[in-house]
């Protein structure tokens, strides 16, 4: 609660991730209201709680969610919306947690199996002729530093409607028969997996060219942060090279 007493002003809830999250020290902040406030006014409500959140907005440091929707700064906040302010997007299980391979896009704990994604993609159609794959791993080694682990962490809900989103307009915008995406959170050690994408297509260059620009969304859109686990600390990674 950051305003006193509620009387009848609305409240909203704000949510705090990753790096954001720790430096407030909680994860969420109920604010009341006299009335709706543009996100703007926001931020600067809540500057008692973070003092540079109107800075961070303005460099592009913080990112705003209203109801789990991308929101921009004369977007207006009412009474029982849910407010998300987090960093710049970031770009372990055993073999019976996997889910079912098929494609579509999840986000899960557990690995997954490359070559049962692949199968599933393969199995839409006999018109594939070619499938495209990315597959990110964790290094043992980032900017000059060795790293133990990698923590990833996700928005639940937006999350996952972005990474559906993205293979939506992945069908629409290339030839492709068919796309999966998956990203894993948690811990991953070295050399884990943590994000595939497979897409099949008649032809190579469509399958190259849908599956290159999933991954580049992804790590421009899906609310995802990365934390890197080091000898000299932990630090979340809030930049993509």
């Amino acid at each position: 609660m950051t305003s006193g007493e509620a009387g009848d002003a609305a409240m909203v809830t704000v949510r705090l991730f990753a790096g954001l999250r720790e430096r407030a020290g909680r994860d969420t902040v109920e604010l009341f209201l006299e009335e709706p406030l543009t996100v703007f006014h926001l931020l600067e409500r809540l500057s008692a709680l973070l003092p540079d959140a109107a800075d961070l907005r303005r460099n592009h440091r913080v990112l705003v969610a209203v109801n789990r929707e991308s929101a921009e700064d004369d977007t207006l906040v009412r009474d029982g919306d849910e407010v998300a302010l987090m960093p710049p997007f970031a770009g372990g299980g055993r073999a019976e947690d996997i889910p079912e391979a098929r494609p579509g896009t999840r986000i899960q704990t557990g690995d997954f199996s490359v070559d049962r994604e692949i199968a599933a993609v393969k199995a839409v159609s006999t018109r594939v002729g070619g499938v495209a794959v990315f597959l990110g791993t964790a290094r043992d080694f980032s900017k000059g530093r060795a790293v133990r682990k990698l923590a990833y962490e996700h928005y639940p809900g937006m999350a996952e409607r972005v990474l559906s989103d993205i293979r939506s307009a992945a069908l629409k915008r290339f030839d492709i028969i068919d796309c999966s995406i998956r990203h894993r959170t948690g811990e991953i050690p070295p050399g884990g997996n943590i994000v595939l994408v497979v897409v099949g297509a008649e032809h190579r260059a469509e399958a190259f060219d849908a599956c290159r620009w999933c991954i580049d969304e992804l790590k421009k859109t899906a609310p995802i942060w990365k934390k890197e686990f080091t000898p000299e600390g932990d630090v979340w990674v809030e930049d993509r090279p």
